[in-house]
């Protein structure tokens, strides 16, 4: 009859034709699981942030130590401001941040991780560094570096505290310090980032 519409064939999947499919599906699960650790790996090798011009908030001033307690080179003394965790280090190199004192500058990092919150350390020791956390150095860099031991991120002191290695792609917040007599005070500390990972 005209203007009848005839149903169309329905096309039954049987059992056959679906095992001679199946490999789809691991294919498809290697293939995203790849594309998802090349992207991952490029975002955590290529997305690392620039410390730049220091963006300090005032803060209650706060003793941090005495300058004596910091004479060497690589000296280091943690404090507590503005409720984090803090470092400061004598380092040998001007960095954004730093203040200058008798041939050297006083560098001061919240050492709270920029990737998830954890305490950094400071890792004196290249070797450990490399049988730690996997990251050895350019020879021109051999020195002291924050590390994070719950992910593995380093971060460079003499770079203005930038991530150079690891999961965390922000520099750790630098805290703002000035000289009082004998002892030294921190006025003000970057703002702390936003932890989503």
């Amino acid at each position: 009859m005209p203007g009848d519409p005839t149903p169309a064939p329905v096309r039954r999947l049987t059992r056959r034709a679906l095992l001679d499919r199946w490999w789809l599906i691991p294919v498809a699960g290697t293939a995203g699981a790849f594309g998802y650790m090349g992207w991952y790996a490029t975002r955590v090798m290529t997305g690392k942030r620039t410390a730049g011009t220091p963006d300090f908030r005032a803060a209650l001033p706060a003793r941090v130590a005495a300058l004596s307690d910091l004479s060497g080179e690589w000296a280091e003394r943690t404090f507590t401001y503005a409720g984090r965790p803090c470092t400061v280090l004598r380092v040998p190199q001007d960095v954004p941040g730093a203040l200058p004192d008798g041939g050297s500058f006083l560098i001061a990092y919240s050492r709270v991780c920029t990737h998830l919150g954890c305490n950094v350390n400071l890792v004196r020791d290249p070797e450990i560094l490399a049988f730690a956390f996997n990251y050895r150095p350019p020879r021109d860099e051999q020195h002291p570096q924050l590390g994070c031991r719950c992910h593995y991120s380093v971060f460079d002191p003499l770079r203005a505290g930038e991530a150079v290695f690891g999961k965390a792609l922000l520099p750790l917040p630098r805290v703002q310090l000035q000289r009082r007599g004998a002892d030294l005070w921190a006025t003000g500390i970057e703002p702390a980032p936003d932890f989503t990972g």
